[in-house]
């Protein structure tokens, strides 16, 4: 589904307000003001679509800010990430303490649930990708540090996300059914990604074993889902250090080495339990395919992540 929102053939008095109202009916309930001294009626549009749980939004405006403020956070909820890629001219963003200017081909990212503010100077174009703060595959104490930070688009993952959001509303109306939900993966994994190479600790060497960065890790463990005996001995001897050690890299992070094994291997099963490709797939196979061989365990900890059973997401999810 697609729309575009635009202030074209209203009248210069009109402009403002309808934006107003467009900001916070695409997004989440934001206060928006002009800029002072603009020599012309405003100008802004807006197109938008959903991709699975995703929202990808091509903005294009002239010069004004946007506020999420602690009264409209309280009064409206919404509990996603914004990432914000300039296209051109430039932004600054305030969040947490800190404030980043963005020029074009920069990425940032800022999370809905606490106050920030975007500042455009001057006309700009930017896509922003919206997305549940669940589906990031980043633990919310590593997203605290990762918003208002300026991330490049010039290499990395930066330059594969700059080449895949691009082109996504231009081509997105050729992705249909189980194509759109892969896609939707894709655009998450690659925002999660950018957080994690931008944030990543740099290994200090060695052969102790100590320098191994939590990426490193947490690849080795990815690689290793289906094996229903991974487990923290399993993951700090491939690596060369201590279990305890192992646990510290996790607690800093706000997780606990079993659980990220768990979340990742409910939101790979998750993924196959939306995919239209695999509905004959048994739900039992699913969850054991992914190193979750009780299947009773399975429903009980699927429902307390997603707030339904395996089932009830499955037809939820394929209608």
């Amino acid at each position: 589904m697609e729309f575009v929102l635009t202030t074209d053939g209203l009248r210069g008095a009109e402009r403002f307000e309808y934006w107003r109202s467009a900001v916070s009916d695409t997004f989440v309930p934001l206060r928006a003001e002009p800029a002072r001294g603009a020599g012309r009626p405003f100008r802004g549009r807006m197109r938008s679509m959903a991709l699975g749980a995703l929202q990808i939004t091509e903005v294009s405006a002239d010069a004004h800010a946007v506020y999420r403020t602690p009264r409209l956070i309280t009064a409206s909820g919404g509990e996603y990430f914004k990432l914000g890629l300039q296209l051109s001219g430039g932004c600054v963003l305030s969040q947490d303490g800190r404030e980043v200017a963005l020029a074009a081909g920069d990425f940032a990212i800022y999370d809905t649930t606490r106050p920030y503010r975007l500042s455009f100077e001057a006309e700009y174009r930017q896509l922003v990708v919206m997305l549940p703060r669940s589906l990031l595959r980043v633990p919310l104490r590593e997203m605290d540090r990762a918003t208002a930070r300026r991330l490049s688009g010039q290499r990395g993952f930066g330059a594969l996300a700059v080449s895949v959001l691009r082109q996504l509303p231009q081509h997105q109306a050729e992705f249909q059914g189980a194509e759109r939900h892969r896609l939707a993966d894709t655009v998450s994994d690659l925002v999660a990604g950018l957080v994690t190479a931008r944030l990543a600790p740099v290994a200090s060497g060695g052969g102790s074993g100590r320098g191994v960065s939590i990426t490193t890790i947490k690849a080795y463990i990815e690689d290793r889902l289906g094996d229903p005996g991974l487990g923290p001995e399993r993951v700090a001897a491939a690596h060369y250090v201590s279990t305890r050690h192992l646990h510290r890299l996790f607690q800093e992070q706000g997780t606990t080495v079993s659980g990220w094994i768990r979340h990742r291997r409910l939101e790979r099963c998750r993924r196959e339990l939306g995919d239209p490709t695999l509905r004959e797939r048994p739900v039992g196979a699913v969850a054991a395919r992914w190193g979750l061989t009780d299947a009773a365990r399975f429903s009980r900890t699927f429902r307390h992540a997603y707030g339904c059973s395996p089932r009830e997401y499955r037809a939820a999810a394929l209608g």
